[in-house]
């Protein structure tokens, strides 16, 4: 199963990756690893997808799924197999998989320097203006002690928006005008850049350690669901959790 590591100074123990749309027994649209029972593929094709993710991860349950809303509640991941409607989650229990579900959002993922607690959040551009990042950082004691992943996302140049959105952005946090650039093809549309989006709400939260950001779902469609490009779509997963 083709998996992308974290690439990150987390401890040895604590378990970090996203998902691509490779492998898997989904049929087109959702060709391949579609995990998103929400999106019109069958649901048995994504159960056996579900089922294919938890063996290859050698997780002992399945990880915790959320309904996602582009809200900013974040919920203890627990072992019980309900899903819970919220836009983070996270853990202290080893062996509790966190997971977060994206097609151009941004999956970010969080730990401590000791290893001790786990998250992951679903930032798509209204979670990240509503805070889901700062909502999910309150499940830690300090900040500048947290390591962040910033998982695979719509890249810089893909992602046009109107000036309303970065409008919200910098009325929060000035310095967000720096992730915005004019659309060299629509008059009064610009180009965002979530990953600098994020790293600035997380600096300004007090994060110092912030890693990945290094891909782009919309362009690399080889391995990446993209609702922007394709519509109706598959999701990648995005999950942490700390060894059993």
């Amino acid at each position: 199963m083709k998996l992308i590591r974290a690439d990150w100074q987390a401890p040895a123990h604590i378990h970090a990756l996203t998902t691509t749309r490779l492998d898997g027994v989904s049929r087109a649209p959702f060709d391949g690893l579609n995990l998103g029972l929400h999106v019109g593929d069958d649901a048995a094709a994504v159960e056996e997808n579900r089922a294919l993710l938890t063996r290859a991860l050698g997780l002992k349950q399945p990880p915790q799924w959320l309904s996602q809303v582009h809200g900013v509640r974040v919920v203890k991941a627990q072992s019980d197999a309900q899903v819970r409607e919220a836009d983070g989650c996270w853990s202290d229990r080893p062996g509790v998989a966190c997971t977060v579900m994206t097609a151009d959002c941004l999956p970010v993922l969080f730990t401590d320097r000791a290893g001790t607690r786990v998250a992951a959040a679903h930032a798509g551009w209204r979670g990240l203006a509503s805070g889901v990042l700062e909502a999910t950082l309150l499940h830690f004691d300090e900040p500048e002690q947290v390591l962040v992943w910033l998982g695979p996302a719509i890249g810089p140049l893909a992602f046009e928006v109107g000036g309303e959105v970065r409008e919200q952005f910098v009325r929060a946090l000035p310095a967000s005008e720096t992730a915005f650039v004019h659309s060299p093809t629509a008059a009064g549309k610009w180009l965002a850049d979530l990953y600098s989006l994020a790293r600035l709400r997380l600096d300004a939260a007090g994060v110092t350690s912030v890693s990945g950001g290094d891909y782009c779902t919309f362009t690399e469609s080889e391995y990446f669901y993209s609702y922007r490009r394709d519509g109706q779509t598959g999701r990648m997963a995005s999950i942490i959790w700390i060894e059993a």
